[in-house]
This record gives structure tokens, C-alpha cells and sequence, in this order.
């Protein structure tokens, strides 16, 4: 059991809660971080007082019930803040990254490279040695990104014109039909997102050819040691963690609103504890 004083915002949690995926009433949130109230009956997991991140359902709560393959503990000198930010984001960044097959020289495309999801990817892939292309939707939002790793910055995808091995997208629509066409035979499309809500439309024989996929992806199975791997890198300096709104739990709408806005660069997080109350920070607009 986990007392929880952070959680982050995923656009999947607002699809849940308009999809109809999450019944009516029940309570949303994937990301959360706090510290163990409640020991696991069978003495495996973290003990009580460990400071904890988790991926687990129903994360928007004071408390929540967390399978002890789904946390890892928090190390002492990072912020739980930052930690929160890490589940969905981390996660899906580190594994779709895997599941590509990424290797040292490898070109790595990631849309949406100024969202959650993105920036980690990006940073993963930098650190793996890739030479790597981020798209994102405007000037603005491609600031600091060659910071955090990026080769090339892109809007959208113009300018773009070698073949790419291995593509992170999660902006769906027209923009991943124009990225399939720039894979390079034996490359791989990873659909980790679909933050567009247009549909892609591939014209015809655009799928006949040469080897390469396109690949749902989903998290399964115990995060445990990918988010021990990623709160390390977080705590060592080696992968940066960027809030672009934090706030109380009060103001859901408003971090739900900003994040629905394309208006967070990075990521979205609240705090639970009623203890503190936050007036939400939200850095000017370039």
C-alpha cells in the first residue's frame, strides 16, 4: 500500500476517461509515486517508509494498492516530482526503443519529441549512440531538444528525406503514413501514440515491398526493473526529467486543459497530499 503524494498526466488517462475504456466513476491514473504505507503480506517488495514510483492502475489516489512487480524504489537524492514523471513516459520510451531493435548508429525518428514520451525517447536513443531526427509541431516546441540529444530538429517532417531505421510515434494520423515511407527496409515503426486523432490512410501498394513493420505497442508485464533502470539514470544526471506544469490536485482541469493544448513540453504532474496546496506552474509560451 502507497501513500501517494505525486502523480503525472498522460494523455491516455484523458482518453480513458472519454473513451468509455474506464467505466464512469472509477478512478484514473497510471503514475504514481509516494511512500509504503504497507508491506507486502509475503515480505518481497519494498519495505514500509521506502519512497516508491509505480505504474498501476486507479493512480489517481491518496492511497493505492500497487503489485510489487509494477515499483521500484525511489533513490534518495531524486525528487519524488520528478520520479511521478517516469512510468507511462519512461517506460514506452525504453521499451517500444527496445522492441525497434536500436543499435549504436542506427537513425531514429521520434515524433512528437517534445511530449513525455518523446523526450525520454529521445535521450534513450542519444544515449545508445543513434543518430537522432525529432519531429515536433513547432519552433517553440523543439527548443532544447538537441540539448537532450537530438541531431536534427524537424517541424513535422520537412527536410526529411533518408531513410530512417526505427520510428517512436506517437502522433498517429498522417504523420505516421509519411513516416512509414521513409523506413528503410528492415526498419520498425513503434505505435506507442495516437495524439493526432486523425486516422491514417496509407495509399495503395504502400505497404508492398521490402521488409519492414509497423507494431502496435502496449505496457505489459512487471515494470519493476525498467523503472529501477530509469529512476538511476534520472537520479545519476543521465536522463533529464522536465515538468511543464506542477501543481495541486485541485487543478486537474487546468494541467488536463494545458495537456489536451499541446501547452506541456515534457510532462504534467500533481500533488496529492492535502497537506500542501500549489497554485499550477506553467512556463511562457516562446
Amino acid at each position: 500500500m502507497v501513500d501517494v503524494s505525486h502523480a503525472s498526466l498522460n494523455y491516455g488517462d484523458l482518453n480513458d476517461a472519454r473513451s468509455g475504456r474506464v467505466p464512469v466513476g472509477a478512478v484514473l491514473g497510471s503514475d504514481a509515486a509516494g511512500v509504503v504505507v504497507q508491506a507486502a503480506a509475503d515480505g518481497t517488495g519494498p519495505a514500509v517508509g521506502a519512497r516508491v514510483v509505480a505504474l498501476t492502475s486507479g493512480a489517481f489516489a491518496e492511497r493505492v494498492a500497487v503489485d510489487v512487480g509494477a515499483l521500484a524504489e525511489v533513490p534518495k537524492v531524486l525528487d519524488l516530482a520528478k520520479a511521478v514523471a517516469l512510468p507511462v513516459a519512461g517506460v514506452a520510451a525504453l521499451r517500444s526503443l527496445r522492441a525497434a531493435g536500436l543499435e549504436a548508429d542506427k537513425r531514429v525518428l521520434v515524433t512528437g519529441a517534445s511530449g513525455g514520451v518523446g523526450k525520454f525517447a529521445v535521450q534513450l536513443a542519444a544515449r545508445a549512440g543513434a543518430h537522432v531526427i525529432a519531429s515536433v509541431g513547432s519552433t517553440a516546441r523543439g527548443e532544447g531538444l538537441a540539448d537532450f540529444g537530438a541531431d536534427e530538429v524537424l517541424i513535422g517532417l520537412d527536410g526529411l528525406e533518408q531513410p530512417v531505421d526505427v520510428v517512436i510515434d506517437s502522433v498517429g494520423g498522417p504523420q505516421l503514413v509519411a513516416a512509414w515511407s521513409l523506413l528503410a527496409p528492415g526498419g520498425s515503426v513503434q505505435s506507442v501514440g495516437w495524439t493526432s486523432g486523425e486516422p491514417a490512410v496509407f495509399p495503395p501498394y504502400a505497404t508492398v515491398g521490402p521488409t519492414k513493420s509497423l507494431m502496435s505497442f502496449v505496457i505489459e508485464g512487471h515494470v519493476g526493473p525498467d523503472l529501477a533502470v530509469l529512476t538511476e539514470l534520472a537520479a545519476e544526471g543521465a536522463l533529464t526529467v522536465e515538468i511543464g506544469w506542477q501543481g495541486s490536485w485541485d487543478h486537474f482541469a487546468e494541467a488536463a486543459e494545458a495537456l489536451r493544448g499541446r501547452r506541456v513540453s515534457g510532462k504534467a504532474v500533481l500533488k496529492m497530499s492535502r497537506s500542501e496546496r500549489h497554485a499550477p506552474t506553467l512556463p511562457p509560451q516562446g
